[in-house]
This record gives structure tokens, sequence and C-alpha cells, in this order.
């Protein structure tokens, strides 16, 4: 070795950079970006206020509420009553959140009769339902969808309730 590269070798902290490459307990400090770092699925359960209660109970005949439960919006509501809503970042969605976790196209909402189905539109982030990352899947009443950093409650009206019980 020659004096450069023994000078190079005992510059400070020279040492330290060849010791961390070789180090297996070294500790990885990377961190996730947006909701990843909590894909936890935990369920609201019923804790629906009167006012959110009274929004179930008043929905007509095929149509639907997401409630928003947590993120950006907390506390929104959007009524489900058409046979498509978009659901994303772009302005002209039907249902807007202004968030980069959520795609500009992330996912649609189609109805057929009384039921309602979740369709990803190969989301980035991708789109859940009771905690599991879905490309579609039909909607039941009380589901839990994610959407980004969004957490939302799905409900069907009462009438269509009772059509399916009896069903």
């Amino acid at each position: 070795m020659d004096n450069s590269e023994q000078g190079a070798a005992d510059a400070p902290g020279a040492g330290d950079i060849r010791r961390g490459a070789d180090d297996r307990s070294a500790v990885d400090s990377t961190q996730t970006f947006g909701h990843d770092s909590d894909l936890s699925f935990i369920p609201f359960g019923s804790e629906l206020t009167e006012a959110e209660l009274e929004a179930i109970s008043a929905l007509p005949a095929r149509a639907a509420l997401l409630l928003v439960r947590s993120g950006p919006t907390a506390g929104a509501r959007y009524l489900l009553d058409t046979d498509v809503t978009t659901v994303g970042r772009h302005p002209e969605a039907d249902i807007f959140f202004d968030d980069v976790t959520v795609s500009r196209r992330h996912a649609e909402i189609t109805r057929t009769g009384g039921f309602f189905e979740l369709v990803d539109q190969r989301s980035l982030n991708g789109t859940y339902v009771n905690g599991e990352r879905v490309d579609r899947a039909v909607l039941d009443d009380g589901a839990e969808v994610r959407i980004g950093k969004f957490r939302l409650n799905f409900f069907v009206s009462p009438l269509d309730r009772s059509a399916v019980a009896g069903a």
C-alpha cells in the first residue's frame, strides 16, 4: 500500500464506512411514506353519531352512504345514488380526495340493483375493504373502505337491507 492509500484508509471516518458496510447489526432507518406505515385494520363498529344514524335511516331505496371516519376530511358524507361513482385525486372525480396517497383515478363504486361494488382502477397504493387489499369487492353494510389515508364506512339504505334480508 503506498502512502496515498494509507492516508485514505486512516482518514477520519474511513474505517467507519468500511465497518458499516460489513456490519450486519446496522439499523435500517428507512421510513415508509403515506398510509403504508399503518396497514392495521381496526373496525369502527357502531361509533355512529346521532346525525350519522339519521342520515343512514333517511337514505332512499337503491342508495348508500360513505362516511369518512379518518383522514383529512373526517366527518364528510358522500351519497351514492348513481350507477357509477368515481373516487380519486382528479378534480372531476365524484368523490375528490386531495391527497398524494390517492391516485388520480383511484376507484369506482358501481351500483347493480341494490348491490354496490368497489372496483380499484389500478391505483398505486391500492384499495382495501375490511383490511384486505382488493381489485374488486361487493360492499356489505358497515364495510370499512380504505383509499389512501382515508378510512370510510359504507352503509346501504335500510329499505334495501330489508329487501335483501327477505330474498
